[in-house]
């Protein structure tokens, strides 16, 4: 390792000095929200002309405020974000939270104001607007934003809509985390009962032992089961207030919203789903002899996640930034360069210490233009893997530093690309360096995983999203009757692999409950099999891809994704032969895997 030796703290005083009681931050915090007040006031007091050359002026000037308050909103939420999460117990940082919310939330509604008052400007003026020098770079984004507010109702009404979300809406999904917050799911530990929390009886699915995983799903669908009253209502509530703005709206499809986050096309993602759904058999096959290998006829839910054998070896931080840094270098230089950076000027918080908020995760100081990067390492090869994704995080951001804030934004189905990516290269390069043959089937098995999670779990969340949407429009779904389309949408997913089914799946996931964002399931696949096609492509081309790489993040967020893929790869993603060879690179690793264990 030479002398490096790398800190497993990283620096927020860099940034403000003093943590959650910098007099610095606090006047950060003043100073933005004179700022947001001052871009309101710019904002409202903008009456477009419809002339060219006057408009362009004032949005150019608009634009240029955008930029130095969004970079000091977002320089706020990322120091509270390392704060809260560096230690759970700071209730000042928790203060700051609240305070950082608030000025988001004004700053959005100014946003909002922005796109409206763009859908007064006549259609051939904007097309001159934005094709003036100074705007052209961000044509994409400004128009998306115009298109998005002409597609809504009045001012007036969504301002409404927004108003009564509070309380109804984003109300009803805080209402699921009261709920699974009172929780508690009661196992019988060796004889005494214990009362476990969610995230307690979660973790006990990967316990090695058939009967302990067995016990905990029968109690974990017993307590589900007892609340599943409360979160049906929930959920159609949700439901309901969604479609009913929708139909205001005259929005006629439900995905429509999501996909145009998401910047795609409804054929892309049936493109996508139909290659998985042609391409179950690999997966289930794998299925098949993990049960065998297991001593089981068959596999159930609470199985999926048993380990098999076991990745023995400990990797010290040290030697894990080493192992990241010297397969990164393999790709490319600027990939290296960027990790190297991280580790050295202590961006990186990974020690394994109380009092830490579980997870991990990237953010970025856009001020600085430096990432930060969180987790907590405690020698596990999935935490080396954790530590590559994050940084993959962070080196998109890093490509993108030179751009436009504006062309920055990029939707979540693209935001997984770098992470997957950065990820792939250090997964395929630990199974190719295990040291002994039940290393190498633990890990494999382990990134096979993540492609039964991606191609069998998510697609079950969304078949049971989509259906009951669908049925929801006629009215209110029952609790029985939610059980049903859950069970059809795994047994469907999973290709009949399995002897017993989770159907209260509906209730136990989060992700069902988020109002943020709206069916927040098919972008993780589309990400990650996204990446695979850039993957494939770059085991192809070899070290020279990186520059083609970096070209392609670059642009994630100023264009829709069919566009993106046509540009950089010259891929028509609403067909499946892109589909295809990213699904291969799953299917590669279950045919060793069948070839490894076979006869076992």
């Amino acid at each position: 390792m030479g002398t490096n030796t790398y800190s497993e703290v990283w620096d927020l005083d860099v940034f403000f000095e003093g943590g959650s009681g910098s007099p610095q931050f606090a006047q950060h915090l003043q100073e933005t929200k004179q700022l947001v007040a001052e871009f309101k006031a710019l904002v409202s007091n903008w009456e477009p002309k419809n002339e060219v050359r006057e408009d362009a002026m004032d949005l150019k000037a608009i634009v240029d405020r955008f930029e130095v308050v969004t970079k000091k909103v977002r320089q706020a939420g990322a120091f509270v974000s390392c704060l809260q999460a560096q230690n759970t117990e700071d209730s000042k940082a928790a203060l700051l939270r609240g305070n950082v919310t608030g000025l988001n939330a004004e700053f959005q509604i100014v946003l909002t104001e922005l796109n409206q008052k763009l859908t007064t400007i006549h259609d051939d003026v904007w097309t001159g607007i934005v094709a003036q020098d100074r705007l052209k770079e961000l044509s994409f984004v400004l128009s998306e934003g115009r298109r998005s507010a002409s597609e809504r109702l009045s001012k007036g009404e969504e301002t409404l809509i927004n108003a009564l979300s509070v309380d109804g809406y984003h109300g009803w999904g805080q209402m699921y985390d009261v709920i699974v917050g009172t929780m508690k799911v009661n196992v019988n530990e060796d004889g005494t009962n214990k009362a476990l929390s969610v995230g307690q009886a979660a973790n006990k699915f990967s316990n090695p032992d058939r009967s302990v995983r067995k016990n905990v799903f029968a109690a974990w669908e017993t307590a589900w089961a007892d609340k599943s009253t409360y979160l049906a209502k929930t959920l159609n509530h949700l439901a309901g207030f969604r479609l009913n703005v929708y139909k205001q709206r005259d929005w006629e499809e439900v995905l429509k919203e999501p996909l145009d986050i998401n910047r795609m096309k409804k054929e892309t993602l049936d493109a996508m789903w139909q290659v998985i759904a042609d391409n179950k058999m690999p997966l289930v096959k794998f299925l098949e002899r993990k049960a065998k290998l297991l001593g089981l006829g068959k596999l159930s839910w609470y199985d999926l996640d048993a380990p098999l054998g076991q990745a023995e070896s400990k990797i010290s931080y040290q030697e894990g930034a080493k192992f990241i840094l010297e397969h990164f270098s393999k790709f490319g230089d600027e990939m290296t360069t960027f990790a190297k950076k991280a580790f050295e000027e202590r961006w990186i918080e990974a020690e394994d210490r109380d009092g830490k908020s579980p997870g991990g995760f990237h953010t970025y100081f856009p001020e600085d233009s430096q990432s930060r990067i969180f987790m907590t390492y405690s020698g596990t090869p999935s935490n080396v893997s954790t530590l590559a994704h994050e940084l993959g995080h962070g080196f998109h951001t890093y490509a993108m530093r030179d751009l436009h804030t504006l062309n920055r934004h990029y939707a979540m189905n693209v935001a997984e690309t770098a992470s997957t990516f950065a990820e792939m290269i250090v997964a395929d390069a630990s199974v190719k360096n295990a040291s002994s043959e039940e290393e190498k089937l633990a890990l494999l098995e382990d990134k096979i995983q993540r492609s039964v999670a991606l191609l069998m779990n998510i697609h079950s969340r969304f078949l049971f999203e989509t259906r009951f949407y669908e049925e929801r429009k006629g009215g209110t779904v029952s609790v029985e009757r939610l059980n049903e389309l859950m069970t059809e949408a795994q047994k469907e997913a999973y290709g009949g692999a399995l002897e017993e089914y989770h159907p209260l799946f509906w209730a136990s996931k989060l992700h069902f409950y988020i109002t943020g964002v709206p069916f927040y399931n098919f972008p993780y696949t589309f990400g990650y099999l996204f990446s695979l096609g850039i993957y494939a492509k770059a085991l192809e081309e070899g070290r020279g891809y990186e520059e083609r790489y970096i070209a392609l993040l670059k642009d994630t967020a100023s264009m829709t994704v069919e566009d993106l893929a046509l540009k950089h790869l010259n891929v028509d993603l609403t067909k499946p032969d892109f589909w295809q060879r990213a699904v291969q690179l799953c299917i590669d690793d279950v045919e060793e895997f069948l070839r490894l264990t076979e006869g076992k």
